[in-house]
């Protein structure tokens, strides 16, 4: 099992609704909004690194107001 934290920033005004799209995604375990450079932390769990990956660049890189992601694996 692979843990993974996805830090996403999205446009102005749009964190809430891309937090609700972000938690309905089936891989998604919790998500927040912060304060910081990023707007929201996901955390994601998949069975490979690849799955992890898919997620990020299929589904949360796709959803409308989210401009930028970066991708943290969980070493431990």
């Amino acid at each position: 099992m692979v843990h993974a934290f996805i830090m996403v920033k999205t446009g102005a005004g749009e964190s809430e609704g891309s937090l609700a799209e972000i938690r309905g995604l089936e891989s998604v375990v919790d998500a927040h909004i912060v304060a910081g450079n990023y707007d929201i932390i996901a955390e994601v769990d998949g069975q490979e690194v690849y799955d992890v990956l898919e997620t990020v660049s299929s589904s949360v890189q796709g959803l409308g107001g989210v401009s930028d992601t970066k991708t943290y694996i969980a070493m431990g």
